[in-house]
């Protein structure tokens, strides 16, 4: 502490988190179709302020001034670092996004839900499609909206109508999502680069870890849904 002097306090740490979050939901807010903000200046203020991009470089900007005085002459140091870091991450997540951009057009989707309908799986339906999509798109919101748009016309057919039911499905929709975080997910490289892993230990860390959530979050679901839901 000595050598940076007095430290900032705890709202200004973490500042450069909150105000992108903050911004984020004012925007969120600005957009609901009730229009808090109205359709004029403010409206437009709070969604470009509020856009994730814009942001998040308010952020940057905010953690800047983290920075101890003594500490300005390495600021391009760490910047360089940080995106040199971040780079391959970027990259691999655009390849990403572009091939579940490509496997969105396909319909595996439709396919999928097809043959597995007819095996009377039960809430297990929609884990597994979602698990499917996460594995092959590695983008584990694409495979939540997908499932769901898949599997809402299919809930009266599937028997899960009651409050109860929709929830479980919700539930099992987010465990298949989670099912599993391999090379094709930007958040596998995020763990394996900054935790200092090679590929074959974020593997067995990750990948292993992220399939054993998964498939013990639909297994509590299925045993909820023997009792509540008949």
């Amino acid at each position: 502490m000595e050598k940076y002097g007095k430290l900032p306090g705890a709202l200004h740490s973490f500042s450069p988190i909150l105000l992108p979050i903050i911004l984020i939901a004012l925007k969120s807010v600005g957009d609901f179709p009730s229009a808090p903000f109205g359709d004029g200046a403010v409206k437009a203020f709070f969604s470009f302020i509020g856009n994730p991009v814009i942001a998040l470089i308010f952020g940057v900007f905010l953690a800047m001034t983290l920075i101890p005085k003594e500490e300005k002459q390495n600021s391009l140091k760490w910047i360089t670092e940080g995106v040199t870091n971040s780079a391959g991450i970027l990259a691999i997540t655009g390849a990403g996004g572009s091939f579940g951009a490509i496997l969105q057009k396909l319909p595996i989707a439709d396919a999928l839900s097809a043959s597995l309908l007819g095996l009377g799986v039960g809430v297990f339906l929609p884990f597994i499609i979602a698990a499917l999509l996460k594995t092959a798109m590695g983008a584990s919101t694409v495979a939540m909206i997908t499932t769901s748009a898949m599997i809402a016309p299919m809930m009266p057919a599937l028997g899960f109508t009651s409050p109860l039911a929709k929830v479980l499905v919700i539930m099992a929709i987010g465990a298949g999502s989670m099912t599993v975080s391999h090379a094709n997910d930007s958040y596998f490289w995020v763990v394996s680069q900054f935790s200092d892993m090679d590929t074959q230990d974020a593997y067995k860390c990750q990948t292993g870890m992220t399939a054993v959530m998964g498939i013990t979050t639909i297994i509590v679901v299925f045993i909820l849904s023997l009792i509540f839901v008949h």
